[in-house]
């Protein structure tokens, strides 16, 4: 098995007989066991993903066509079903369940012939920005171990940076695929809420949740979603609309583009005076490039995280009700104990310290007394800004902002300040708060070695081109 680069290099090197699925299953599994430090799988299934690349190597050699995933090496988040395989959320209150079905998602890949080679680390429930809160320890960043791989699906990042799978599906309910993606410089897709099924998507906030693509090239995302995206009876939230060849539409265009970005965005205290500079230097090549760049004004972009953390530690709260150790979940069977008292043992000894805090936020906002003042509130917040990113995208195509307000920080930096840790998701919360397609795009590296990206956004249901436009960024940076 050769180095990979893109799965249409992969498929032509299999067509042509110079690699197998079998060598690629056995190039992955070793970089998995040779890099185990790193602590981005929970659980690997190597048995059976060997099982499942001779049976497709047989296929091929059979004269039957390939599909568009056949061979491709994925790893999912432990947010995802797999029938029959444990599925955990990376939580101790999880830690012994098995679902009987598999996620959409997961079933659309085995369609298309992927092989899934296992369930990847992630912080607690999706709860997290830094992959230090999973019940299976914290993961490492592989361009640097000192530092996190950002979360929540840091496994899922970490796994696609360093060679353990050739895409990884994670969830992004604020960020938690672009940001982790930002931080390992690869590609990370979020797309437009209710482009791709949530069945079977272990939930977090349930109007933001959002399976995402991490991938190492535009391209792969492309294609990944073209399989994962489109209608399904077991989720009413998604749209119609057929899905697009968006691999096959990526070609770039003598058409000039319509650029916005916020100027609170960039001027914001917060952000990297790098990061900064980075992008302000992208926003001029454009606009030398005969793009239009307009600069637009954004006064509610200091009420993006309260409003967002109001409304998902409600939903948190709501979702994560149904785990009290009576019908699954962690169970304290101490005996003589009353009901009330097992409940609290099951929920305080099963749920780890930042699960338990959004929950307590959640059950305060929409509590008696303090519903009106904080969660309706935030759902005029939310409402004003779905109506805005309307107005903007009637002017723009793509909008672009950093990602975060900083590189991949040292592990336990920021671990013990909550209130930091929810401020650094100030650029991402506005995709998910609008449901808009975005994605994050690895073109920078920082003096302090660690890579970052820009994040470029579309209007909701513009995946065509938000991966067309990205696609020729990423292009032009391949090129020079």
């Amino acid at each position: 098995m050769t180095a990979f680069t893109t799965i249409s290099d992969y498929h032509r090197s299999l067509i042509s007989g110079e690699t197998s699925c079998i060598a690629a299953v056995q190039h992955y599994l070793q970089q998995i066991g040779s890099q185990q430090h790193l602590n981005a799988f929970n659980r690997v299934y190597a048995e059976e993903a060997l099982e499942r690349a001779a049976w497709l190597d047989s296929r091929r050699a059979a004269g039957s066509p390939i599909k568009k995933l056949h061979g491709v090496v994925a790893g999912i988040k432990d947010v995802l079903c797999y029938n029959q395989h444990l599925v955990t959320a990376s939580s101790g209150m999880l830690q012994n369940y098995s679902p009987g079905y598999n996620a959409t998602v997961v079933e659309q890949l085995l369609a298309e012939e992927a092989i899934i080679i296992g369930h990847q680390n992630c912080d607690e429930f999706a709860m997290g920005s830094s992959n230090e809160n999973s019940f299976f320890g914290p993961v490492l960043n592989a361009a640097d171990n000192e530092r996190v791989p950002g979360g929540s699906s840091g496994g899922s990042a970490v796994a696609v940076q360093s060679g353990m799978c050739m895409f990884s599906l994670g969830s992004d309910t604020g960020g938690s695929v672009r940001q982790p993606a930002d931080f390992c410089g690869i590609v990370g897709l979020k797309p437009t809420y209710g482009r791709v099924s949530r069945y079977g998507l272990i939930a977090y906030a349930s109007s933001f949740d959002q399976v995402g693509i991490l991938a190492r090239t535009v391209p792969d995302a492309a294609l990944v979603l073209e399989v994962i995206a489109g209608k399904d009876e077991y989720d009413s939230t998604l749209y119609s609309d057929p899905v697009l060849p968006y691999a096959s539409l990526l070609e770039p265009t003598a058409a000039r583009m319509r650029i916005g970005y916020f100027a609170e965005a960039l001027n914001h205290p917060s952000l990297d005076n790098e990061i900064r500079d980075a992008i302000k230097k992208e926003l001029e090549q454009l606009k030398q490039a005969g793009h239009t760049v307009t600069e637009i004004s954004f006064s509610l972009m200091n009420y993006l995280v309260p409003a967002y953390y109001i409304l998902t530690t409600a939903e948190a709260a709501s979702n994560l009700s149904r785990y009290d150790g009576i019908r699954y979940g962690h169970r304290n069977d101490v005996p003589g104990q009353d009901l009330i008292s097992f409940y609290k043992n099951n929920r305080s000894e099963g749920f780890g310290a930042e699960v338990k805090r959004r929950i307590m936020l959640g059950n305060f906002v929409l509590s008696a007394g303090y519903y009106d003042a904080y969660y309706t509130k935030a759902q005029q917040v939310r409402r004003l800004l779905f109506n805005l990113a309307g107005e903007v995208f009637s002017n723009c195509d793509v909008l672009l902002m950093p990602n975060s307000p900083f590189t991949a920080f040292k592990a336990g930096e920021k671990k013990n300040d909550p209130l930091e840790m929810y401020l650094a998701d100030i650029y991402t919360v506005f995709a998910n708060l609008a449901g808009l397609p975005s994605i994050s795009i690895p073109l920078y590296r920082h003096s302090n070695g660690m890579p970052f990206g820009l994040q470029v956004l579309a209007a909701q249901r513009n995946e065509a081109e938000l991966l067309r436009f990205s696609a020729s960024i990423e292009a032009g940076r391949t090129a020079n």
